[in-house]
């Protein structure tokens, strides 16, 4: 790991019709780079690759490290919400 960030895939990375950057954690969930919020993921909602204006301005923003062409460096992200037995 670099600096204590989390590399993921550029791949994974992209932009929801709604507006939101996330990161693709598989399940059907998704993870909003910008506020930690996870989030239910249907291929439907896809809306674009992300691209490096995007990634600048979640670096500027403190959430994203570093990126290239082929990896995104994450700030460490909120664990997603446990499961808790009834």
């Amino acid at each position: 790991m670099q600096g204590g960030g989390v590399p993921v895939q550029r791949d994974l990375v992209f932009v929801l019709k709604s507006g939101e950057t996330v990161v693709d954690w598989g399940d059907g969930r998704v993870q909003d780079i910008l506020t930690g919020e996870w989030l239910p993921f249907d291929e439907r909602d896809y809306g674009r690759p992300v691209s490096d204006s995007d990634l600048e301005s979640l670096r500027i923003n403190g959430q994203v490290l570093t990126y290239d062409a082929r990896t995104v460096t994450l700030r460490p992200l909120p664990e997603p919400p446990r499961r808790t037995l009834d």
